[in-house]
């Protein structure tokens, strides 16, 4: 398990997506994570993100220093570099010009995380302050024309620093730096897949949920329809999947939710047709948020209409992703810069009477659609396009079926 501290970079999901292609599990937490919540989550190693902030500027977001001596390998990216430098007595300078861009990287010497990197190769900078003096025990293991220290390690320590972003595709040499930070620094084994996280978290939902029953709204999307195949796998006719017309669905998607969930995965299926409900709250309704929260809301509305005709409810699915819980708590007060918020994040009432179940909320998209084939869904399922939304305009454009 890799953790990865938030410092507000744009990259941080990008992050995650790396490392996850290498099979290794990781997550994103923010800075203000206390030191006792790191030890529990005990990371085989700890990534500092970049992010926008000057390491000197009032409020630049900061972890507790106690990490570097928790004797766990760490890798300063960008601010995260700075930020470690700083801490362990070095200097950070302001650059007299800003870096951003292509950058011809010269690297030092080809061991530790750049074993099998080319001496010469192109990387990815953003940034405008710059390494000044490095702490005790540091070595500079790579430069540019600009950036004098354009990597660093304390090799005893196990402290690697990178200038530049690795998970940028522009990197060419990132995705084999990550690997040798994750295998050869960290240790890490390959274990992150599908048919592991199914294992566990059908018996994660077991121990939750109990005898009880579940209640999960279901749209036909992808993200419901992996989630619901998945709690039915856990904990069979215990969950009951309610489909709601909001008045803005396909042609013939009720019949074809209905046919597939009902009829051919045996799946409790309770169909509410709210159409005029929903485009009655949205009447007029500009504001992307605003819509969001009122789906929110309304979604909940019918659940607890539906939740009472079913005796011993106690609980409320949700296909809420690991994207909607990092982008949500920046809207919140997080590090990163504010995405969006989501329905599923902070549309639900406070009054809500049912307790919250969510068993993808640390996957991204890309491992909802494995896990989806994993469990068997077809194909129209697992690649299903929102609608509306862009991915059914370039499929027209394509000539190919919307559906698609």
């Amino acid at each position: 398990m890799i953790l990865i501290i938030d410092f507000g970079s744009q990259y941080n999901q990008l992050i995650a997506r790396r490392v996850r292609e290498h099979q290794v599990y990781c997550q994103i937490e923010p800075p203000d994570i206390s030191l006792e919540a790191i030890k529990a989550l005990a990371p085989e190693g700890i990534v500092l993100s970049g992010g926008p902030a000057s390491i000197y500027s009032k409020g630049a977001p900061r972890v507790d220093k106690g990490i570097f001596k928790l004797g766990i390998p760490i890798l300063g990216i960008c601010y995260g570099l700075q930020y470690m430098i700083d801490s362990l007595g070095g200097k950070v300078i302001s650059s007299t010009k800003r870096e951003y861009g292509f950058a011809e990287l010269n690297v030092n010497k080809q061991k530790g995380i750049f074993s099998g990197v080319d001496k010469k190769t192109r990387c990815w900078m953003s940034h405008g302050d710059s390494i000044g003096t490095l702490p005790e025990g540091f070595t500079i293991t790579a430069s540019t024309s600009n950036t004098r220290v354009a990597a660093t390690e304390d090799i005893k320590r196990q402290f690697y620093g990178l200038q530049f972003h690795p998970e940028v595709v522009h990197t060419q040499a990132g995705k084999k730096i990550l690997a040798n930070f994750l295998f050869a620094v960290c240790r890490c084994k390959k274990s992150w897949t599908m048919k592991s996280f199914i294992n566990h978290a059908v018996e994660e939902i077991r121990q939750q949920v109990g005898p009880d029953k579940v209640i999960l709204g279901l749209s036909g999307g992808v993200d419901s329809s992996v989630a619901a195949v998945l709690l039915h796998k856990a904990i069979g006719r215990q969950l009951t999947c309610v489909f709601v017309d909001n008045g803005v669905l396909r042609a013939g998607e009720a019949e074809h939710v209905i046919e597939m969930f009902k009829k051919n995965l045996h799946i409790n299926l309770r169909f509410s047709r709210s159409g005029k409900l929903f485009l009655k709250k949205l009447k007029w309704v500009t504001d992307p948020e605003r819509k969001r929260k009122i789906i929110g809301r309304t979604f909940v509305e019918v659940f607890d209409q539906e939740a009472q005709k079913i005796k011993n409810v106690k609980y409320l699915a949700q296909g809420t992703l690991y994207p909607d819980l990092i982008e949500s708590r920046s809207a919140f007060g997080g590090p990163s810069a504010v995405i969006k918020s989501h329905h599923n994040v902070g549309g639900l009432p406070k009054t809500m009477k049912l307790k919250l179940i969510e068993p993808l909320k640390h996957l991204f998209k890309d491992e909802v659609r494995l896990l989806g084939k994993e469990l068997g869904l077809a194909d129209d399922v697992v690649w299903r396009q929102p609608f509306p939304g862009p991915g059914l305009e370039k499929c027209r454009h394509h000539g190919r079926p919307a559906d698609l």
